[in-house]
């Protein structure tokens, strides 16, 4: 038995492509089928964002020129936030993190928050300078990483007579994409210190990571030289090592869907990415972005720490590397 469809009003109205879509757009609905200026897919990783280089010397001197200006006591931090230069970028260095060199003048003490975003300190220059995390004080000296995983209090001062530099990373962009972003200033404005501790699980300290890095290994295929992990286990969106290149290493060129950016820790070099040559030295930041070929090579013994999202990339299956 035929069945006689009957069409409804709407479907009566839409006789042409014109009228289809209109009817989408009433919707809120888009055809699946048309052209985009940005498609939907495409056939590898492209992104917005572009090889970097900031020259630690010059940031460092603006900010001793901000030191006279901007009060740490208003500001919550002083700090010059790596923008990745790409047009309408507000802040981020790559897709997923955000970098920013920090000064701290002797005697300031930084007001306590806690945040959702994840962070990290390389500590550049720094004699005297401390940590307060869920108020247990530790050291920040030149050399050391330090975590301030997500949601935990977070405060630092500086008893030392020198200004201390260092650079912070958070996974920032990651939660703006993901939208579960927190943040709240301590209620006492400075969080109490409760316990004092030398080591901590929340501090890389120079000398740890320099034995460690006497018994690591290089990659078989020679992406990249000696290299330690460090762990953090309450950070899971980001990926913390530290390599050891000697005078006149030079690493395999490749490429990943990870963004990494490297901060040079000691040493000097040039870093190939992409079509982009930087030159660097100790205290520098180069960025390399999603899927962009990559490769050092030291004019000096050197230790490069690196900042990724590869963890994030991995657990979510995402991960694809390559050697060029």
């Amino acid at each position: 038995m035929n069945q006689v469809v009957t069409k409804t009003t709407r479907e009566a109205e839409i006789v042409s492509l014109d009228d289809l879509y209109r009817e989408a757009e009433r919707l809120d609905v888009t055809p699946g089928w048309v052209s985009r200026d940005r498609p939907i897919f495409w056939k590898e990783p492209r992104t917005d964002f572009v090889p970097m280089h900031w020259d630690y010397k010059q940031v460092k001197d603006t900010l001793a020129s901000a030191g006279a200006l901007i009060d740490v006591a208003l500001a919550e931090r002083r700090n010059l936030i790596l923008r990745n230069s790409f047009p309408n970028n507000n802040f981020a260095t790559v897709k997923t993190l955000v970098c920013a060199y920090q000064m701290l003048l002797p005697g300031e003490v930084a007001p306590s928050h806690r945040h959702s975003a994840h962070a990290m300190r390389v500590i550049l220059d720094a004699k005297g300078s401390y940590s307060i995390v869920d108020g247990e004080k530790t050291p920040m000296e030149s050399g050391d990483i330090v975590l301030t995983p997500g949601g935990h209090w977070h405060g630092h001062g500086h008893e030392g007579a020198e200004p201390a530099y260092w650079l912070d990373g958070l996974d920032i962009p990651s939660v703006h994409l993901m939208e579960p972003m927190f943040f709240e200033e301590h209620p006492d404005k400075y969080e109490k210190i409760t316990s004092v501790a030398a080591s901590s699980r929340f501090r890389f300290s120079r000398d740890s990571i320099l034995t460690r890095l006497d018994s690591a290994k290089g990659d078989p295929a020679g992406a990249h030289g000696p290299r330690v992990t460090l762990e953090a286990p309450d950070m899971p969106t980001m990926g913390l090592t530290v390599e050891k290149l000697g005078t006149g290493s030079q690493t395999r060129r490749h490429r990943s869907t990870a963004n990494r950016i490297f901060v040079v820790m000691e040493g000097a070099g040039q870093t190939r990415v992409g079509e982009e040559t930087f030159v660097w030295r100790r205290g520098d930041t180069v960025v390399v972005p999603t899927w962009t070929d990559f490769h050092h090579q030291t004019t000096s013994d050197s230790l490069l720490f690196c900042l990724s999202d590869e963890p994030l990339m991995r657990a979510l299956k995402y991960y694809r590397s390559e050697y060029l």
